[in-house]
């Protein structure tokens, strides 16, 4: 079974960036496809960006925009998700989960992803 392990959360004033990294272990990434979820205190969660099992195929919320990018690095079984132009609506514990795919599709985020890390903790002031 998959372990996770979020990194790379800080404090950033708007405009910054940051780059979130998703380590995984326990098993070998290049099967399953990683998704970045985000929760905002009072909110619910939401999916940011999810990535195909070898890297071929992303998507991506409504609200990214152009400003995050999502890439893998299979052989360092690890995830990453750089994230410009932040504005405090980006605020929120970002986390990263996995999800067992047999081909190169883009799961839907109400999939049933698993894996889940502690998350990382993102703040954006204005």
């Amino acid at each position: 079974q998959l372990q996770v392990v979020e990194s790379g959360g800080g404090l950033v004033q708007s405009g910054g960036s940051l780059r979130l990294s998703c380590q995984f272990s326990g098993d070998t990434l290049k099967h399953y496809a990683v998704a970045w979820f985000r929760q905002a205190p009072g909110k619910e969660r939401e999916g940011v960006s999810c990535i195909s099992k070898g890297g071929v195929a992303t998507k991506y919320a409504d609200f990214v925009r152009g400003r995050f990018a999502i890439s893998r690095d299979n052989a360092k079984n690890t995830v990453y998700l750089q994230m410009n132009s932040l504005e405090p609506e980006d605020t929120g514990t970002y986390y990263c989960a996995a999800l067992l795919m047999f081909n190169e599709y883009v799961p839907p985020f109400h999939d049933q992803f698993g894996s889940w890390g502690q998350g990382t903790q993102v703040t954006v002031s204005s």
